[in-house]
């Protein structure tokens, strides 16, 4: 029982540091280097339940059933080495050559031991049980466990010397690997010097112990790169959304609101009037004077810059309201806040602007305000039809003025 003893030991250390790798639900186990290091664990399992066995059926002289459960340690023993250089493929991410001798070797090493199984059937090559049923270790049993080593030592120190000429982002993971392969090394050593003792048991759970620290510490670092990364692509995604939804409601001219915007606008106000929460707010309609003339006698191009500079005139005088070109010579403000309690001031400094614009030759705007009756109006287009009318009475009285320079 003391063999097996230690074989009790490592399986339950084994399960309780990777049992969710080996039986939990994740979405890690998609990739291949985590489908890998599942199977290879669970080879290990195995190979611990195997060992347990080997040490009871030893112990109470049952040299059949001890046979059997021999070929199944060497089996399993096999398979955990093949899945071992599998997993360091997908974990190291080896490609060319280095790629395709692991991968051999693992395959022919396995291979082997089978074969070496079968043969020692008839002629026990590798291990067998004499008269006094005592277990005895043959010549192919060093010449595997040799092999062994020559793997996990050339593996491990492979790996370390890599690590050195790494990028810093995988580097954790070839120094997983160069220290388990020396440490499964090491174990093998003492194995082949005591062959009735689990040093193999207690290499493997050192090794496994140590890789699922590298392993769990790099999956945490890569999900944490993983979510920065979706952070980020949120991020771009939001701020593309935002540009996006400021171009559809953007004129390209001005840089002011354009229909859309100015009809989302309204939308916003009905919604907050109909709801109580907003009482008071003004509305003021602008068009900008002989820019067909503009257009037809200076050309299109003078005709824009006429329309930038009307918008700069309303944007500056109204610095805190919506504001929004709706036509083609038309803008609307909206007016809340400090620019509606202000509204007077700033309307008359407005048209002042624009007489002395009138009187130099420059852009002219005319403009009409109304505010936003309480109990009276109940859409902003009501509102925005007063100040439409006082618009178009402002421009009547603006071109008698023209006239009269003239």
């Amino acid at each position: 029982m003391a063999y097996s003893t230690v074989g009790i030991l490592a399986i339950l250390v084994h399960v309780l540091t990777s049992f969710e790798v080996m039986f939990g639900r994740s979405e890690e186990k998609k990739k291949a280097s985590f489908r890998a290091y599942r199977f290879f664990l669970l080879s290990v399992l195995a190979f611990y339940a195997a060992d347990i066995f080997w040490g009871i059926l030893y112990e109470n002289g049952l040299v059949a059933l001890c046979y059997a459960d021999t070929v199944v340690y060497f089996v399993l023993m096999a398979l955990s080495i093949l899945l071992w250089t599998r997993y360091v493929i997908h974990y190291l991410q080896l490609k060319g050559g280095v790629r395709a001798l692991l991968f051999w070797m693992g395959n022919v090493y396995f291979a082997l031991q089978i074969i070496l199984l079968v043969i020692n059937f008839i002629w026990p090559i590798q291990f067998g049980f004499n008269e006094r049923s005592e277990y005895f270790a043959a010549p192919a049993r060093y010449v595997a466990l040799i092999l062994q080593i020559l793997l996990f030592l050339g593996t491990g120190v492979n790996a370390l010397i890599a690590a050195v000429r790494t990028e810093e982002s995988i580097r954790r993971r070839y120094y997983a690997i160069g220290f388990v392969g020396l440490f499964m090394s090491g174990a093998i050593i003492l194995q082949v010097a005591f062959p009735l003792l689990p040093f193999y048991s207690l290499g493997c759970l050192l090794g496994t112990c140590l890789l699922h620290t590298f392993v769990l510490g790099d999956e945490k670092e890569e999900r944490r790169r993983e979510l920065e990364d979706l952070l980020r692509r949120e991020q771009e995604q939001r701020e593309a959304l935002v540009a996006a939804q400021a171009m559809a409601h953007t004129d390209a001219l001005t840089g002011l609101g354009n229909p859309h915007a100015y009809v989302d606008a309204q939308i916003d106000i009905d919604a907050r009037v109909a709801d109580g929460s907003l009482l008071a707010f003004a509305v003021i309609a602008f068009d900008v004077d002989r820019l067909k003339w503009i257009n037809d006698t200076k050309g299109h191009n003078e005709g824009d810059r006429w329309l930038c500079a009307a918008a700069e005139l309303v944007r500056s005088s109204f610095p805190d309201g919506r504001i929004f070109r709706v036509g083609g010579d038309e803008f609307v403000a909206i007016l809340e806040g400090e620019d509606y309690h202000n509204r007077a001031d700033l309307f008359a400094k407005f048209n002042a602007a624009v007489e002395e614009n009138l009187a130099a030759g420059r852009v002219v705007v005319s403009a009409g305000m109304s505010d936003f009756r309480l109990g009276k109006d109940f859409a902003c287009h009501t509102v925005f039809t007063r100040a439409d009318k006082a618009m178009y009475e402002r421009k009547l009285a603006l071109h008698e003025k023209e006239d009269a320079l003239v």
